[in-house]
């Protein structure tokens, strides 16, 4: 049977239910904004080497500030790597004073239940996305396309130790100095500069470019 939207909008009136934008009931972008302090999200990134191997790399981001942290990679991503993972997700943050208190993430069988048990421990609450829903995770799957991008396809991986120094690399390239429209352009770990309003000095303004990884990643700052 084919119902009209009038007729569904008719029984919903009757039955005292609000339309959706209006509902009381609190959406998933509303729960993203009023925890974005206290949230953390964390996803696996899969590449490979020049030598066919597979490796997955693990890595966190905090909504909030976009500070990203890479865990570690691996080929072979077991309970226990997993699991050890979490706990020095844990102490980074209580080293940093951190306080977070849910964990978005996938349903990835690479997610084992000590890693859960992990988190909760520490006063984390994992949440779990829905099935073949990446925007319910929309902020670590922005990060991982941006590591893709600007740094994987761009670079021919060696092996292991060869990813792990490039993604240290690009990790506090992301964090102390590359621009994140997501919050006003600022760097997760520095705050924006103060703007130069004198036009004299915009004029004799000097910067230097500075190369990391064999000019992939390219660093600009002002001469003091």
């Amino acid at each position: 049977m084919k119902v009209a939207a009038s007729t569904v909008w008719e029984m919903l009136k009757e039955a005292g239910i609000d339309p959706a934008p209006e509902r009381a009931s609190s959406m998933w972008a509303d729960f993203l904004r009023s925890q974005a302090d206290a949230l953390l999200a964390c996803d696996f990134l899969e590449t490979v080497t020049l030598s066919g191997a597979r490796i997955y790399v693990f890595a966190v981001i905090e909504h909030a500030s976009r500070r990203i942290r890479v865990l570690g990679a691996t080929a072979h991503p077991t309970a226990a790597w997993v699991a050890q993972a979490a706990k020095n997700v844990v102490m980074d943050l209580e080293d940093a004073g951190c306080r977070a208190r849910f964990m978005i993430r996938d349903r990835d069988g690479k997610f084992p239940a000590l890693f859960d048990a992990v988190l909760a421990d520490a006063g984390i609450e994992v949440v779990l996305s829905g099935v073949r829903m990446p925007r319910m995770n929309s902020i670590m799957e922005r990060w991982v396309q941006t590591c893709r991008r600007e740094l994987l396809d761009r670079t021919l991986i060696w092996n292991q130790r060869h990813l792990l120094h490039a993604l240290r690399e690009f990790e506090d390239f992301y964090n102390s100095h590359r621009p994140h429209q997501g919050i006003a352009n600022a760097c997760p770990l520095y705050p924006l500069p103060a703007p130069i309003a004198d036009p004299e000095q915009i004029t004799h303004l000097e910067i230097r470019r500075r190369e990391r990884l064999g000019g992939i990643l390219h660093e600009y700052q002002r001469v003091a």
